[in-house]
């Protein structure tokens, strides 16, 4: 890596910054609700997701009528882009404003364009939630958080794109869920899971139902909250096997959260390590087996050396 990885992978610090980043989360779910409404619906949830670039974070391609119009949250010049396929452009800017004028503008960047979406105005996934519309409290955006947590999501996406090389059975893109303020991958055993029965603030039984479908392992990043005052790493099983949260993990900083139900590993511990990849793909690779072994997948099946760039996977004999 030309980069040393104290700058590569930068601080986040959650307690300094997560107004910032409560304020982001809103703005990020008011985009994200707009291809929810566009999107033919995928799998899991996978329609909705955020992707990153190499400037920030992006819808890809969203259906209207005969054309597609991207949005793409740009953290160099700290704007959000919208472009569309026509030549048309609109900009609004990355700034300490509030929800409901963020969710404005965008609104009017899109009627400029010739675009008309109504979104469900109630955030998803955050208790005691107001309105986009309504929400003049969170107002904070510091561009020093934005970008470095974009230059973060920039390594993890590498990492997680290099562990999802690694299984030839069903797994998901490496993507950022805005709902819950994550990056994620998921790995699918095949088989069918129990009934999902959680609840989750803002969304329909039925979508949780439909997301927990099929028995996972999935892991992922988030830069703090529910109860964990530091960004974290995180791996969990569905359904969960009785041994699993007394397999062996790596590193040894890794731990069980009873409360979370999941593995956790301090973002810090990978930022700080002598070779940060190496690090963090111990944690993924050692819960994945965790969950694996627990739940008796067939591995044999599933799994496949991880890939190499420009060499194709050999099959058979």
């Amino acid at each position: 890596m030309s980069t040393p990885s104290n700058q590569a992978w930068p601080e986040l610090p959650y307690l300094a910054w997560r107004e910032h980043y409560a304020t982001l989360h809103l703005w990020t779910q008011i985009v994200g609700k707009i291809r929810l409404m566009q999107t033919p619906w995928v799998n899991h949830g996978w329609h909705v997701a955020l992707y990153v670039t190499a400037r920030g974070l992006t819808t890809s391609p969203i259906p209207y009528e005969s054309r597609v119009f991207q949005m793409t949250f740009d953290f160099i010049e700290h704007a959000l882009r919208v472009e569309v396929s026509d030549g048309g452009e609109g900009r609004v800017e990355l700034r300490p404003r509030s929800v409901a004028d963020f969710r404005g503008a965008l609104m009017e960047a899109l009627a400029r364009l010739g675009i008309t979406v109504s979104i469900n105005d109630l955030p998803s996934e955050i208790p005691n939630a107001v309105p986009f519309s309504q929400d003049h409290s969170h107002t904070s955006y510091e561009p020093a958080a934005a970008h470095a947590l974009w230059q973060a999501l920039v390594q993890i996406d590498r990492a997680f794109k290099h562990f999802r090389s690694g299984f030839l059975g069903k797994v998901s893109p490496v993507h950022f869920f805005w709902g819950s303020f994550d990056m994620a991958v998921t790995r699918f055993s095949g088989r069918t899971a129990p009934p999902f029965t959680g609840k989750v603030p803002g969304l329909a039984n039925e979508v949780m139902r439909e997301a927990y479908s099929h028995e996972v392992s999935s892991a992922g990043f988030w830069p703090g909250g529910n109860g964990v005052d530091h960004a974290s790493f995180y791996s969990y099983a569905y359904p969960v096997p009785a041994t699993f949260k007394a397999a062996p993990v790596q590193p040894a900083e890794a731990s069980f959260s009873e409360a979370l139900g999941e593995f956790l590993l301090p973002y810090d511990v990978v930022r700080l390590s002598s070779d940060p990849d190496a690090t963090l793909l111990a944690f993924l690779q050692s819960t994945y087996e965790a969950a694996a072994n627990s739940a008796q997948w067939d591995r044999e099946v599933l799994e496949c050396p991880f890939g190499t760039p420009g060499a194709p996977p050999r099959t058979g004999a």
